[in-house]
């Protein structure tokens, strides 16, 4: 009877602008309407509400400990599930650290210090193929300074599936050699910015070029329609001394770059 009483009311719901002549803004009002009226009667759950940012905080005498990662992975169940389990895993081998050290230090005669791991994850780019995310791990554990760490991610929306950046290239060889001579042209520019001087390569091994495949790439996008650049993230000591801190060199997308990109995703990349 529930069945025929609803199917009999959304009839009457449609009927009701048939006759006369056609108004299609009414038809379209009156069929959304059927339409709520058809799901409530057949017990249709109403839409998930949208998933909001995470964070996880916690202090004790042995560890300030914080994770945090956007909305959009949120509302993914594999991140939330990848992420619950690295939080859960380094949250756990902080604490022993922290442990172990506050015990020597009690045992040596020293003061002990809180140890503290923040992870932050953020969004770089979000475009309708792809959800690529980029992290940021700071680090400290009683010595002079804290330690900075970095990590990328790349979602793939049409295939549901995580992937990286490496499984997006032709070969290795071939991207390395579209990014790498804009990678060093564009590191020395803020090299220059930072020390205030040209770089002039010499013995300082900080005037030297880096290899930027053994460092963070992360995929960048601005409009979050395509893919527009790649934003290779060096961490401090790698291109300078601790002082300079890090560096984010973003290297566009050019028709080198994009031609060492696999076919069946150059399509999420720009045209130059």
């Amino acid at each position: 009877m529930r069945g025929g009483g609803t199917v009999a009311a959304v009839a009457l719901l449609l009927a009701a602008c048939s006759d006369g002549e056609p108004n299609l803004a009414g038809n379209a009002a009156t069929n959304a309407a059927a339409s709520r009226f058809a799901d409530r009667m057949a017990g249709t759950p109403p839409p998930a509400p949208p998933a909001s940012p995470f964070k996880s905080e916690d202090k004790s005498t042995l560890l300030e400990f914080s994770y945090a990662y956007p909305a959009q992975a949120a509302a993914i169940p594999f991140l939330v599930d990848k992420f619950g389990k690295d939080m859960a895993r380094s949250k756990a081998d902080a604490t022993a650290m922290a442990r172990d050290d506050r015990k020597a230090a009690q045992e040596s005669g020293f003061p002990f210090h809180a140890h503290s791991l923040e992870t932050e994850w953020s969004v770089s780019a979000d475009t309708p193929r792809f959800l690529a995310l980029q992290s940021h791990t700071y680090a400290f554990t009683g010595g002079a300074h804290g330690m900075t760490g970095y990590g990328a991610l790349l979602w793939d929306k049409a295939r549901k599936r995580e992937t990286s950046v490496k499984a997006l290239m032709t070969a290795p060889q071939a991207f390395n050699a579209a990014l790498r001579p804009r990678f060093c042209a564009t590191l020395d520019q803020q090299r220059a910015e930072k020390r205030g001087e040209p770089v002039v390569r010499g013995d300082d091994p900080f005037t030297d070029c880096i290899d930027p495949m053994s460092e963070t790439i992360v995929p960048t996008s601005k409009d979050g329609k395509l893919i527009d650049s790649f934003t290779v993230v060096v961490g401090p000591y790698s291109a300078g001394p601790y002082a300079e801190g890090a560096y984010e060199v973003p290297v566009p997308i050019d028709a080198a770059l994009r031609a060492a990109i696999k076919t069946e995703y150059q399509d999420a990349f720009v045209k130059p």
